[in-house]
C-alpha cells in the first residue's frame, strides 16, 4: 500500500511540474502576444495610411513556410502551423477592428466596376460613391477618404486618360495597382426583349470593349459618367428601347433584368485599377515595381535620352505612355512602367540621371507585385 502511495505522489509531482512549466509558457506567451499585437497596431496604421489591405497572402504563405521551418518535430510542425494559421487570423481580425470606418473614394454608384473592386479591395471599409474621376482624386486629397481606387488601364481599350491627368497634376501616390476582371451585360427593364432594343447607353469604355458587339446588332450609343449610372438611367426611363452595359449588381442594384450576358469583344477583359493616397510607399523588395511620371526637355533626343538612363542603371521598362499637357499646347508628359526598386542606390543614381533631361518628374509610387482580385 505504501509503494503504491509513494508512486502516485511520484505521478503527480511530475504532472504538476508539467503544469508549472506550462503555466510559466503561457505567461511568456502572453508577453509576446501582447508584444506582437502591438506590432500588429504598427501595420494596422500603416495599411491605412498606404492604402493597403489587410489580407496578403503571398506574405502570409511566405510567413508560414519559414516559421514551420523552425520546428524540427515532424509530429509538432503541423500543429505549430496551425497555431501560426490560428494566430494570422487574430492578428488580421484585430486589424479589421482598428481600421473600421476606412473610407475608400470611386467614380459611380453602387454596382459601377469601381465600387466593385473597392469592396474586392478592402472588404471592410466604406466606400464612398463619387460623381466622376476628379471627385474622388480631390476626396482623398482634401482628406475626406483615406484612399481612392480609380481605374488606369483596360486591357482592351486601353489608359484611362482622365486618371493619369489626375495623377499627373495631382498630388496623390499610388501605393498598389490591382487587376479586376470585367464582366459586361446588356441590362434592360424587365419584360424587354432584344427586338425591342435601339439604344445602348453606358461609360465610354464599357462602349469600347463592346464595340463589336454593338456593331453587329446596330444599336446607337449615347454615353453616360459610367457603367452603374447608366443602368439607373434605364431603371428611371423605363423603356424597352433603352439599355444600359453594366454589371450583374448594377442589375441587381436598380431591379433590372440581363438581357444578355458576357458582351465584352473578348473574354480576356480586365481592368487594372490604382490605390490612391496621399502617403507615399517605400518599396520593400528589389523585385516589385514603380510608376513615374515625367516631361521631357524640349530638345532633340531627350526622350530617348531618358529611356536609356532607365536601362542603364538596370530598371526593366514594361510601360511607357504619351499625353498631351493641357496647359502647354503640342507638348507631352510621359507615364512610365519599371521593375525594380527605385529606393535602392541605383533608383537614385537614375532619378539623378533623369533629372538632367526630365522636366516634372514625379514617383508616383511603388508597390511590391500586381494582384488580380
Amino acid at each position: 500500500m505504501g509503494r503504491i502511495w509513494k508512486e502516485r505522489v511520484d505521478f503527480m509531482t511530475e504532472l504538476e511540474q508539467a503544469r508549472a512549466v506550462i503555466s510559466e509558457a503561457d505567461r511568456e506567451m502572453a508577453k509576446l502576444f501582447t508584444k506582437r499585437m502591438e506590432a500588429v497596431r504598427t501595420v494596422a496604421a500603416y495599411k491605412r495610411a498606404h492604402g493597403l489591405p489587410i489580407t496578403d497572402r503571398s506574405r502570409e504563405e511566405e510567413m508560414l513556410r519559414e516559421e514551420a521551418g523552425l520546428i524540427e518535430d515532424e509530429t509538432l510542425r503541423p500543429f505549430y502551423v496551425s497555431f501560426l494559421k490560428e494566430t494570422i487570423g487574430i492578428s488580421k481580425r484585430y486589424q479589421h477592428r482598428l481600421m473600421d470606418g476606412l473610407r475608400v473614394a470611386y467614380s459611380g454608384v453602387e454596382g459601377a466596376f469601381a465600387n466593385i473592386a473597392a469592396q474586392k479591395i478592402f472588404p471592410d471599409a466604406t466606400a464612398m460613391p463619387y460623381a466622376d474621376f476628379a471627385a474622388a482624386y480631390r476626396a482623398v486629397e482634401e482628406g475626406r477618404c483615406d484612399c481612392a481606387v480609380l481605374p488606369i488601364e483596360n486591357s482592351l481599350n486601353g489608359d484611362v486618360g482622365r486618371v493619369l491627368d489626375l495623377a499627373y497634376f495631382g498630388k496623390l501616390y499610388v501605393s498598389g495597382v490591382y487587376e479586376v476582371e470585367i464582366v459586361h451585360n446588356l441590362l434592360a427593364v424587365k419584360g424587354t426583349t432584344m427586338d425591342e432594343v435601339r439604344t445602348v447607353v453606358s461609360h465610354e469604355q464599357a462602349l469600347g470593349q463592346c464595340a463589336q458587339y454593338l456593331e453587329k446588332h446596330g444599336f446607337a450609343t449615347t454615353e453616360a459618367v459610367n457603367t452603374a449610372v447608366a443602368a439607373k438611367m434605364v431603371a428611371e426611363a423605363g423603356r424597352h428601347d433603352l439599355v444600359a452595359i453594366g454589371s450583374a449588381e448594377a442589375a441587381e442594384r436598380f431591379g433590372l433584368k440581363v438581357l444578355e450576358s458576357h458582351i465584352n469583344d473578348s473574354s480576356n477583359n480586365s481592368t487594372r485599377f490604382a490605390v490612391f493616397t496621399r502617403e507615399r510607399r517605400e518599396p520593400g523588395t528589389d523585385d516589385g515595381r514603380f510608376l513615374m511620371l515625367f516631361s521631357v526637355n524640349n530638345a532633340a533626343g531627350s526622350l530617348g535620352r531618358a529611356i536609356n538612363v532607365i536601362g542603364e542603371y538596370g530598371f526593366n521598362l514594361l510601360a511607357l505612355k504619351s499625353r498631351p499637357r493641357k496647359e502647354l499646347a503640342w507638348e507631352y508628359y510621359f507615364y512610365a512602367e519599371s521593375e525594380g526598386n527605385i529606393a535602392s542606390e541605383q533608383g537614385r543614381k537614375m532619378l539623378d540621371a533623369l533629372r538632367s533631361c526630365c522636366n516634372d518628374l514625379k514617383v508616383l509610387g511603388s508597390y511590391e507585385r500586381e494582384v488580380r482580385v
